[in-house]
């Protein structure tokens, strides 16, 4: 498997000259736009349960997705259906539904040309994405744990894509994800462990496995603690839920111009050993060079040294804030807005280990679950710790904890003074809603607030 992308190149192209044909047809007196992006995915998922595989998923489509405007009336159609007359009738629709749609004020046009650098993120053999190779991953998780039942999955997905816009805009990649979490359990307790990378070569169950075999023994006999404030040593999962919301919610430019969003442009909102960034020239990133609008996706700095610097623009935002994209449009994005799709957090000098030997009484969380954002623009949010809670005395471990649920605010606990401290484990972690979008840390974080057990 290889990066080449010609036949979607030119079902592009095909897609853009039929929308010409069927505009004048139908529309003879209207300026007839269109952007038009192709993707081929395969995705290859291998599921795991009572430490067995009991389900291999194979799938391979192409979609072709239309965003398309008659005199500045605008509506978005997708299909999986490539044959001319398919595409027709596709077309012919969306021209159709246009029509009877308003004039809308935030349309950019067709995406002019633009240059579009590849992304460097592809990986052939995870691209073939070959069965056998995850349930040997699969395997090794298993082992680590024997005595455990092991459940979760092994996948790899690769991405080709291409795109053209009546405005002579043309951009093509490709991209691939392979990810293992998987957890191992007792009767009593659970551990869970993480990988993400571009390259399926990286994963490595045995180290995952017992990882997520440790923390599960470890955790099989706990204590409850009563809710309140505490310290928090938060592993990269945690820190990586609280910096989606933050990304989804605060750093969306549309969101920012509607006055929803936390973002004060230039305000020391953060501790100044925060630096965020939208960054998918870091190596690790996954994802394609271009986002669905065909622009090229844009290094930002969100956050630097604590300072909020920068909102993530779609074409749309960008024409009302008369500034250009980041590249940050997602599929379905024109009523939602952009997203940071690689958000980074810097890693800092301490090990996870020297982060918890400089906490005197607290807690370690190894991930949230349920996390729900109760108010957006104060990122005031709840949800449960799971798969590994930890009460820390003097600085070291001192045993188990039963689950916890949070009330905190994420934009307060990475505050001025909240920060006491900046793990050097950044990886790509799972964030709860896109796997492979963000990169970060652990933290440790003063005075978080716990409002209650598993319970309520």
């Amino acid at each position: 498997m290889d990066t080449d992308t010609t036949a979607l190149e030119r079902l592009a192209d095909d897609v853009v000259t039929l929308v010409a044909e069927r505009g004048a047809a139908a529309a003879p007196h209207a300026e007839v736009e269109a952007n038009v992006g192709v993707v081929r995915n395969r995705h290859g998922l291998t599921r795991f349960a009572n430490s067995f595989v009991h389900q291999h998923v194979g799938e391979d489509t192409v979609t072709v997705s239309i965003t398309l405007a008659v005199d500045g009336r605008t509506t978005t159609t997708s299909t999986t259906s490539t044959d001319r007359p398919s595409l027709s009738e596709a077309i012919d629709a969306a021209i159709a539904s246009a029509g009877q749609q308003p004039v809308d004020p935030h349309w950019p046009g067709a995406t002019p040309p633009t240059d579009v650098p590849a992304s460097a993120h592809f990986d052939p053999d995870t691209a073939a994405g070959e069965p056998t190779g995850r349930a040997e991953r699969v395997r090794a998780f298993v082992d680590a744990g024997p005595e455990l039942d092991a459940a979760g999955y092994v996948d790899t997905e690769a991405t080709w894509a291409a795109f053209a816009s009546t405005a002579e805009h043309r951009a093509a990649d490709a991209s691939t994800r392979a990810t293992l979490d998987g957890i191992h359990q007792t009767a009593r307790s659970a551990g869970s462990a993480h990988q993400t990378s571009i390259r399926s070569s990286d994963l490595d169950g045995a180290t995952a496995g017992a990882l997520a075999a440790e923390l599960a023994r470890d955790s099989a006999e706990f204590e409850d603690v009563e809710p309140g404030a505490f310290d928090v040593v938060l592993g990269p999962e945690a820190v990586a839920a609280m910096l989606t919301f933050l990304g989804v919610y605060g750093f969306n430019a549309k969101t920012h111009l509607e006055g929803g969003s936390f973002a004060e442009l230039g305000e020391a909102q953060f501790d100044p050993s925060v630096t965020i960034l939208d960054d998918p020239e870091d190596p690790r990133a996954v994802g394609l060079g271009f986002d669905a609008e065909g622009s090229p996706r844009r290094r930002v700095a969100l956050v630097e040294g604590g300072v909020t610097r920068a909102v993530v623009h779609d074409r749309r935002t960008a024409k009302r804030a008369d500034t250009v994209s980041t590249g940050g449009a997602i599929p379905g994005g024109e009523t939602f807005g952009a997203v940071p799709l690689n958000v980074r957090m810097l890693g800092g000098q301490a090990s996870p280990q020297d982060l918890v030997a400089s906490v005197e009484r607290g807690l370690l969380i190894t991930s949230f679950h349920y996390v729900r954002v109760l108010e957006p623009k104060t990122q005031l949010a709840t949800g449960l710790t799971r798969n590994g809670t930890f009460r820390i005395e003097d600085g070291k471990v001192a045993g188990a904890v039963g689950n916890l649920r949070f009330t905190e605010s994420f934009l307060d606990a990475l505050g001025s003074g909240r920060v006491l401290g900046v793990g050097n484990d950044d990886r790509l972690a799972d964030g709860g809603l896109v796997t492979g979008m963000v990169t970060c840390p652990s933290l440790r974080l003063r005075s978080f607030t716990f409002t209650g057990g598993a319970g309520g």
